[in-house]
């Protein structure tokens, strides 16, 4: 990964309070926090949400996953829980995110977008205008029991780096990423930021071994632990 920069690594998914400060230590930060969904891993209540997000530190990055697509409601999840960051994993209802600024200015907000085929493209481009960052991940929205994250699979990651190339805002790579892929993740998009679940994850369990390995893979040997 010569001339590559290392990443801004979110571990997602994150359940206890001992699953943060593991994917602290060895590196990561951000960590996501997953609220009600209609499928997929890592979902805990808004009261776990609030007490790992208050239990964080002032450094690391905590991000509401919600599947919330009504401004109100969005609003109404995020006063729950008071995380730094809103990541909204479907679509926006009528693209109202200036409403949500004006409602909480001095947080952060994030858009999935699910990659799909090359009309990803311009979808993220026009969302790029609204938000501080997309993700780029590898659901599917348009099904009958929509797939928001957390499917463990890998996406075509020439349209992520077109995408990447096009927007004017950070994003963060998603979808199936583990030790094994990563550094080819990096050399071909080299995003601002990539996140986890499945892949540093053993019976959904945060794996000390996995997060470990992942780190070697991505960190400067100085930097590990």
């Amino acid at each position: 990964m010569h001339g590559i920069l290392y990443p801004k690594v979110k571990i997602c998914c994150v359940k206890t309070k001992a699953e943060a400060e593991m994917a602290i230590q060895y590196g990561a930060k951000a960590i996501g926090l997953v609220g009600p969904m209609p499928s997929g891993p890592g979902q805990i209540s808004n009261e776990q949400i609030k007490e790992i997000a208050e239990s964080t530190s002032i450094d690391v990055d905590t991000f509401l996953l919600t599947s919330e697509t009504n401004v109100e409601k969005i609003i109404e999840h995020y006063k729950r829980v008071k995380t730094t960051t809103i990541q909204i994993v479907d679509e926006l209802d009528e693209m109202c995110y200036d409403l949500i600024r004006t409602e909480l200015p001095s947080v952060d907000l994030v858009q999935v977008i699910h990659v799909l085929d090359n009309n990803t493209i311009e979808e993220a481009i026009e969302v790029s205008k609204h938000v501080d960052y997309i993700l780029l991940d590898s659901g599917n929205p348009n099904l009958k029991v929509k797939r928001l994250g957390g499917t463990g699979q890998v996406h075509d990651w020439s349209i992520s780096k077109t995408i990447r190339e096009e927007v004017n805002i950070p994003i963060y790579l998603a979808g199936g990423l583990n030790s094994k892929n990563i550094e080819k993740a990096i050399e071909t998009v080299q995003p601002y930021g990539v996140d986890l679940c499945s892949g540093v994850r053993t019976n959904d369990v945060l794996d000390e071994i996995k997060i470990q390995s992942f780190f070697k893979k991505i960190k400067p040997a100085s930097d590990l632990l």
